[in-house]
């Protein structure tokens, strides 16, 4: 067999070593993420800075740092599409692209006009990586460790984010405009890396069925699950399972967002509700303001910047637990304990800044990097595991992109408020951020189900919107679309009786007797229809 479309190994890495390669190399996108947020939290309090844009008011200053939002909040929405077109692999690719472009507007502005379209073009590149890259993430993991690995990748995020505090603070000492130049340049050279790599890892499995590139789709399932080996009877279970329910989904056509929503709309509010208490819950009045939020508690100038940076690297350190507590302890029990703790800790900030004694500084910076701590091991990555996982395959870049457009949008809103808040109504900010954790926790306790160890096609079974059974007609021109070439690996025998086996307890028996009634359907079509199907160990090598 020849490798054909994206389906080659890299660099000979099969298995366990090429999905913890891409899954790290891809958290590149949201390091970019990461770093934007926090880069211009240093840059904003720093003298330079001030004069070269005339000493910019708090609204000014929550404009620059929010309008990177605007950007993202539209690409989020257009992302979801172009990503069911080009496939997730170009589109982290583009979105890669137009994040060094804004980078490299934001580093040679000239004033605060080219600043703002730089963070607009940024955030359209931002807003890209950050809805395709979770989708690509949750197509290629395993169920068994998909949180792992999906928190590896957040990892990364707020990897980016320490990384730009701590660029911001070494370059604080620079007696120049490179003191707030230079950490905007550095966006220039990790979007560089990510859209070289872009090129070499391979394209989502799930994509390539999709689009009937099924044999390219089969050697990616390979070098993933089977150590390369097409045989491996993991890997060509995992075919059959995922072009089994491709094939059901695209003989009911459901594609569009009004039968999204009209069909999965638990689903998608669930998706839609996560991003959004994500922000509400106040990370980001800590990501973008912790120096001014330091500041307002006592901390002058650079010392502002060095505790934001400890706090970063305690914030790192916190999302390391949840690669292994993920796909233990569960999705429900992570968000509804790290939504009790993140909103005791908000209340003391607010009191402790209130009361105003000698020990608040101390006292602040203790319960914000407590708050950053559980923020980062439960709020920070289910919210970005959750949409794309519970999400059927044919809507799930269109329910990611809607998802990210939710959190963009709340981004957008607490990004823009915070400054204007913290003169308003002072340490109340925070009491109103600990309200929303609260509310978290209610809605996760009585709304949100668990997914720990589900197959992404088995997700219908806990939500109770099984897919019905398509007519032999609908099935029929499903698998011979005239526009479409005949898919080259049919005789895989989807839906034969021994390879049929359960894939999760879960699974209802009707949709285990619809997949195979259809596998079966499929498999008589190959050999009646007399089409250039053929088996994938027939005439080729490997």
């Amino acid at each position: 067999m020849t490798c054909g479309r994206n389906g080659s190994s890299v660099h000979g890495l099969t298995g366990k070593p090429l999905l913890y390669f891409t899954s790290v190399f891809v958290s590149l996108g949201v390091f970019l993420f990461g770093y934007d947020q926090g880069v211009m939290s240093g840059i904003i309090t720093g003298p330079y800075f001030k004069d070269y844009f005339n000493q910019p008011t708090r609204a000014q200053i929550g404009t620059m740092v929010a309008i990177l939002e605007v950007g993202a909040f539209v690409s989020s929405l257009i992302v979801g599409r172009v990503g069911d077109i080009i496939g997730r692999r170009k589109t982290i690719f583009y979105g890669a692209i137009i994040f060094v472009t804004g980078g490299a507007l934001q580093t040679f502005t000239t004033g605060m006009g080219s600043l703002i379209l730089g963070r607009i073009i940024a955030g359209i590149g931002v807003g890209a990586l950050s809805t395709i890259v979770p989708v690509y993430q949750s197509e290629i993991s395993p169920p068994h460790n998909r949180g792992q690995l999906a928190c590896i990748e957040f990892t990364g995020n707020i990897v980016g984010y320490a990384s730009s505090v701590w660029v911001d603070y070494f370059c604080s000492f620079i007696e120049s405009n490179y003191s707030w130049r230079l950490p905007l340049f550095m966006q220039c050279i990790m979007g560089t890396l990510l859209a070289i790599g872009s090129l070499i890892i391979s394209e989502s499995p799930r994509w390539l069925l999709d689009n009937d590139y099924d044999e390219e789709g089969m050697i990616v399932l390979a070098n993933l699950h089977g150590g390369g080996d097409i045989h491996n009877e993991r890997a060509r279970e995992e075919f059959r399972e995922i072009k089994g329910n491709v094939l059901i989904m695209r003989s009911e056509g459901e594609r569009s967002y009004g039968e999204m929503w009209n069909r999965y709309r638990r689903r998608l509010l669930i998706a839609m509700s996560s991003q959004a208490f994500a922000q509400l819950n106040g990370i980001n009045v800590i990501s973008y303001y912790a120096p001014m939020v330091f500041e307002q508690a006592g901390w002058v100038g650079r010392d502002a910047i060095l505790m934001t940076g400890i706090n970063g690297i305690v914030y790192v350190l916190s999302t390391i637990p949840p690669w292994y507590l993920m796909d233990k302890w569960g999705r429900r029990p992570i968000l509804l304990s790290g939504a009790i703790i993140m909103s005791l800790a908000l209340s003391a900030i607010s009191y402790f800044i209130y009361i105003d004694v000698h020990y608040t500084p101390r006292m602040v910076v203790v319960f914000v990097v407590i708050y950053n701590a559980f923020f980062g091991y439960s709020w920070g990555p289910v919210p970005w595991l959750y949409p794309p996982e519970i999400m059927p395959l044919s809507i799930r870049a269109k329910g990611a992109s809607l998802s990210t457009a939710t959190n963009w949008a709340f981004n957008w809103l607490v990004g823009e408020m915070t400054p204007i808040l913290q003169d308003w109504i002072k340490w109340r900010l925070y009491l109103v951020h600990a309200f929303f954790c609260a509310v978290s926790f209610v809605l996760v306790y009585f709304v949100y189900p668990e997914t720990k160890g589900v197959q992404l096609e088995d997700m219908d079974a806990i939500f109770g919107d099984q897919t019905v059974a398509p007519t032999p007609t609908t099935a029929r021109q499903s698998l011979l679309h005239p526009s479409r070439s005949g898919s080259p690996v049919p005789s895989l025998d989807i839906g034969s009786a021994d390879s049929k086996r359960s894939r999760s307890a879960g699974r209802s028996r009707n949709n285990q007797g619809i997949t195979r009634w259809f596998g079966g359907f499929f498999a008589k079509s190959e050999y009646e229809s007399g089409g250039n199907y053929r088996r994938l160990d027939e005439g080729d090598e490997v």
